[in-house]
């Protein structure tokens, strides 16, 4: 059973960091794409950051680039999301996702930035 688990969310002032954690299992994490996904209060979930599996490709959503970085280790089942320069409109839950054979999510990490 595919099960993907958020981490490292939290309460940060503007202009803090916070890195986010998602550890995947009951799949073979290395061999798909990953994704990190937002969704801030009254707003649709939007996708923010993607890596392939194979280059490490990454792409990023304009509001959040220059200053969130996506990256994977394969080996720890993890892909985080390093976010520095946080700004409030920045705060939302944080979701990780996978397709293998249908969408899977996880239970999401809040981020709150306070202004």
């Amino acid at each position: 059973q595919v099960h993907l688990v958020e981490s490292g969310g939290g309460l940060v002032p503007s202009g803090g960091s916070l890195r986010l954690s998602c550890t995947g299992s009951g799949f073979t994490f290395g061999t798909g794409v990953m994704y990190w996904y937002r969704q801030a209060p009254g707003n649709a979930r939007e996708l923010i950051a993607s890596i392939m599996e194979s280059d490490g490709y990454t792409q990023y959503t304009d509001s959040v680039k220059g200053r969130f970085a996506i990256s994977r280790d394969n080996a720890k089942n993890t892909v985080y999301l390093q976010m520095n320069n946080l700004q409030p409109q920045d705060t939302a839950v944080y979701y990780c996702n996978t397709f293998r054979g249908q969408e899977y999510w996880g239970q999401g990490t809040q981020v709150t930035v306070s202004s």
